[in-house]
């Protein structure tokens, strides 16, 4: 069993966000809109209550596809409480818990999660 597995139970459901639209603004004000269309996740190996999220966002303005990291974590306040919060700092995250992530995303590249560059 792994470092804080039996702890995961006790938290909601796993946030999923494939096929979701999201508006993003840019410090200039220039809005852009994504589509997320796939997702890996998994709770941090040393902090349970952190889930590591790894997206294939397209973006729409420029029709293209571009690779987002991010987590969310328990909110400890107010109506958040309990509940999944899309983290607002830079990810921090353990090698090997980063190592799973793009061995999976590795894996799955035949379901075109990513695809190996020609020159």
């Amino acid at each position: 069993m792994k470092s804080g597995e039996n702890l995961i139970e006790k938290y909601p459901p796993t946030p999923n966000s494939i096929g979701k639209k999201r508006s993003l603004e840019s410090q200039k004000g220039i809005q852009r809109h994504i589509v997320i269309k796939d997702e890996i996740s998994r709770h941090q190996s040393n902090a349970p209550h952190k889930l590591i999220v790894f997206q294939k966002v397209y973006l729409e303005e420029e029709e293209r596809y571009e690779f987002r990291f991010g987590y969310y974590m328990i909110g400890v306040k107010g109506r958040t409480t309990g509940k999944w919060v899309w983290g607002q700092y830079c990810l921090f995250v353990p090698e090997q818990d980063l190592v799973e992530i793009l061995n999976e995303a590795k894996k799955n590249g035949s379901n075109k999660w990513v695809q190996p560059t020609r020159p």
